[in-house]
Formats: structure tokens, sequence, C-alpha cells
């Protein structure tokens, strides 16, 4: 069972599966219809239109060996309940499925999405992250809060059922040419909001390695927690230049309005996970996965050519690309401006009376 088939990541993970001979049969598990561009892939793949408090039910009418849970999202939708919305699936979502798997008499392996945001991203953070390797500081980002209460249920589900297989991914970022994220719409701008002072170091994985990981995960035997990335660091100052962008430093004092323009000229939902990212940067170690795995995912800078590869096009900087995309940075912190100056006059005011 693979929870999450509506989306690129595990619509693509169930296709795999499905046309893998060792697996007799899968079922998608997501309360929404894939889209056109999904359907094709999924014509193998039993279908089952229900969210996670179904899957009690559906778990164990079907006798499920092995579930994949990959419904988990990385930043809110504003058009689909926002952020109560997003820890509605996320949280609670991921303890109703694992209590069902708790009482799934059948099952064997237990495999987590999970993030390298579960670190967090502070100035207290060591150079290179490990498996081990607790948080230095409570991340401020919601997907980070999300991640580390689903692990937290996973340490409790390995203590309920110790004959279960639970597998633990914390992905870096992922990238490539065809995928559609917050982070390559974000390198995908003529103009790229950075903080003035920092050049984060970050690293990648690329979307394919991180199928081939999954796709091991439930054919081959790896319990445990693995860090998940490309070797090797790119600096966001090196990533931005690769990527034929102009960097626009921000002071680190105007966070909030980082994301506000990031909004403005259509990126998307930047929130606090990206900005500490971008401001502390995160590295991980990868030993455990290649040598558990006998796998290594090709490198950061690898997968962050192949990203551009297919955004080449996007690349060339025009003039009206240019002079569109300063005029809606500048408008941006003009708002920004203004609305700290009405919060001041009104402070004043206050004061006054």
């Amino acid at each position: 069972m693979v929870t999450g088939v509506s989306r690129f990541l595990g619509a693509r993970v169930a296709a795999r599966l499905a046309a893998d001979p060792r697996i007799e049969r899968v079922i998608g598990l997501d309360p929404n219809e894939p889209p056109a561009g999904l359907a094709g892939l999924l014509d193998d793949v039993e279908l089952i239109r229900a969210d996670a408090r179904a899957a009690s039910g559906a778990i164990a009418d079907l006798g499920a060996e092995a579930m994949v849970h990959l419904a988990v999202t990385s930043a809110p939708d504003p058009h689909a309940g926002g952020r109560a919305a997003m820890k509605e699936q996320n949280v609670i979502g991921t303890m109703q499925l694992i209590a069902a798997a708790q009482a799934a008499p059948k099952l064997r392996k237990l495999v987590i999405r999970s993030s390298t945001a579960a670190y967090g991203a502070s100035f207290k953070d060591p150079a290179v992250f490990t498996e081990e390797t607790e948080p230095r500081a409570v991340p401020r980002g919601s997907f980070a809060r999300d991640i580390l209460d689903i692990e937290g249920y996973v340490r409790g589900f390995r203590r309920r059922r110790p004959g279960v297989d639970a597998t633990v991914l914390r992905f870096a970022p992922f990238l490539s040419s065809t995928a559609d994220t917050t982070l390559t719409r974000y390198f995908s701008q003529p103009l790229v909001p950075t903080v003035w002072g920092r050049d984060a170091r970050l690293q990648f994985v690329h979307v394919d390695d991180a199928l081939e990981i999954l796709h091991r995960s439930v054919i081959e035997d790896h319990p445990g927690t693995f860090n998940v990335a490309g070797a090797g660091v790119l600096s966001l100052s090196q990533a931005v230049r690769r990527a034929g962008r102009i960097s626009v430093p921000l002071l680190e004092g105007t966070l909030s309005s980082v994301a506000a323009v990031a909004r403005t000229v259509g990126i998307g939902q930047i929130g606090l996970d990206q900005i500490d990212l971008f401001v502390h940067g995160r590295v991980v170690d990868t030993t455990r996965l290649v040598r558990e795995f006998g796998f290594t995912p090709r490198t950061t800078a690898e997968a962050f050519e192949d990203f551009m590869q297919g955004h080449r096009a996007g690349s060339t900087l025009t003039a009206d690309r240019l002079a569109a995309a300063e005029q809606a940075i500048l408008d941006g912190i003009r708002r920004v401006r203004a609305a700290a100056e009405q919060t001041a006059d009104t402070a004043v005011g206050g004061d006054r009376s």
C-alpha cells in the first residue's frame, strides 16, 4: 500500500512497485483523484480514494504486507485549508496510519518519507548531521515540527511492533529536470532573494535516486533511519550563479519580507523552513545509506545540473523579464515598509493617548 499517489513522488513510487514482478499487488491510497498527467502511471495500481482515517479498514481487509507512507506535504496550500489542513494531513493522518499499521497482523514493512528538516537549521548546528544528531534548537518552521512528530510516532511503532521493519528516509530537498517544488520555482526566477551576508551550504537529492531508495526499502530489508542526499555541497551563491540568476541580497532582519517578496514574484509558499535553510544551510552524512543500501546517489552538483537542463530556456534574462521582476520586488518591499510605518505610527499614537 502506497499513500499519496495523487502526487509526483507517490505516483512514481507506486508505478515502479507495480512493475516489479516480485510484488503481487499494489494499492494506492489517496483522498484525491490523480491528475491527468499522473493517471497513466497508475494503470497497474488499484486506487482507493480515501485518506489515512480509512487506512485501518483497508489494511485489515487487504492484508497489506508493506506500507509506504508518502502523503506528507512540505508547505501549506492556501487554497486547501492552509496550515490547519497541512497539520491534519501530516501529523493526524500519520498518527492514524501508524495506529492502523500497529493492528495489521500481516504487515512486515513500514517505509516513511521524512526529511532532513528534522535537524532544524540554526547557528548552533554542526558542520555535518548524522542520523544520531539531535536538533540543537526547536525548529521554527511548521514542516520541520511536523516531521519531528511523525518520527516520534514511528519510534512508538517500533517499540510496539519490533517484528516489523520500519524504515525512515530523511530526504534532502528534491531536484531534477522534471520536479516542480518550492525550491525549483525559487531557482527558476530571474532574480533570487537571498540574505545579506549569508551563504548557506546546501544539499539536494535527485528524484530518480529518491525513487530507487524507496523501491529498495520495500523489496529489501533496511530497517532504521537514513539520511538521503547527494554527496558534496553547493553554496547558495554557487547555485544562483549556476542557474544563471541574479541574487538580490536582503537584510537578515527582513526575513518575513523575503517570504512576502517570494510570493509576489510567483515562487510559491516560501515558509520559515526554507528561510532558515537559506540562512543557515544544512549538510548531512550519508555513509550509513551507501553502506546499507549499496547505492550511491548522484552528487548534489549533478542533481542541480540535471535540474538546470530542464530549465535552460528559462535561464535567459530578457530585459522585459528583468524589469518585471525588479518591479515586483520593489513593490513588495514598499508594501512591507508601508506596513511597518503604519505599525510605528499606531504605536506612537497610542503612547500619546
